[in-house]
């Protein structure tokens, strides 16, 4: 593949919450998972209902080390002897959970790097994990984003995000919801804190300021079960992106990725 060259690239999110974490994406001949944060048995029948199976995998990248983002990392590697990328304190803090991965699947990385045909670009995040990261994935002159399980928006986030096209982005909870319901307040201040979930709010406050010229498809991820509702999510964003000019159809697609099972394949370029 050329520098520059037009590829396709192929994403469907096969689970986003606090129940598991994982998304697949293809580009090229390239086949990967962000995340493996169900059972490895669950993993394969999402991915066998886009059409996918584990042995066309050529590896798995972490997010961060919480159970529901690396659950399934290990059993998998170890099925379809896959590498597995994370950062050095991701590697540590995961250890225990993961298992015994060969040695020559355990890949650590600290900046950029390729899988294949794919590039991958960390970027940290803040949230309560060892070092966690969003990842910016490339293939030709296609980027797609995803970004979850972050407190807040830094400015390296942002600037990060702009003009992709396709982002995996949280909308975790509503915050009237999460501050009236039945969460203990330590928990609810960990997921309003600065090292917890972004809301409803605070995507629909960055969104208008990273969407660029090229139609890009928004995915809505990681929606608490207890605090939000996928169509107040959605309003939420819509209302504030038609506040700024934008048109739902016309300048961007805006969608919700769901917890009990994957989306669609979507195609991008």
């Amino acid at each position: 593949m050329k520098r520059g060259e037009k590829m396709k690239i192929e994403v469907s999110v096969l689970a986003s919450g606090s129940s598991g974490n994982a998304i697949f994406i293809s580009g090229g001949k390239t086949k990967i998972l962000i995340d493996a944060g169900l059972s490895g048995k669950e993993i394969e029948k999402r991915l066998a209902k886009i059409g996918v199976y584990g042995d066309e995998l050529d590896a798995i990248v972490v997010t961060h080390e919480h159970l529901d983002h690396i659950k399934g990392v290990g059993v998998l590697s170890r099925r379809y002897d896959l590498p597995v990328y994370a950062n050095e304190p991701t590697w540590k803090g995961a250890e225990k959970q993961l298992g015994q991965i060969a040695d020559k699947n355990c890949r650590f990385f600290k900046g950029d790097f390729m899988i294949g045909d794919l590039g991958i670009s960390p970027f940290p995040v803040p949230h309560d994990a060892n070092a966690p990261v969003g990842f910016i994935i490339s293939c030709g002159n296609r980027r797609i984003g995803q970004a979850t399980d972050m407190g807040y928006v830094t400015e390296e986030v942002e600037d990060c995000l702009k003009g992709l096209d396709f982002l995996v982005i949280e909308s975790n909870h509503d915050l009237e919801m999460l501050m009236n319901g039945s969460y203990p307040w330590p928990l609810k201040k960990r997921i309003h804190g600065e090292n917890g979930h972004l809301s409803n709010d605070d995507t629909a406050d960055l969104l208008p300021r990273i969407i660029g010229d090229n139609f890009p498809r928004i995915l809505l991820a990681h929606l608490s079960k207890d605090n939000n509702i996928p169509a107040l999510a959605y309003i939420t964003v819509k209302n504030s992106l038609e506040d700024h000019g934008f048109t739902i159809g016309k300048d961007l697609l805006l969608d919700i990725a769901y917890r009990d099972r994957p989306t669609e394949l979507f195609k991008v370029g």
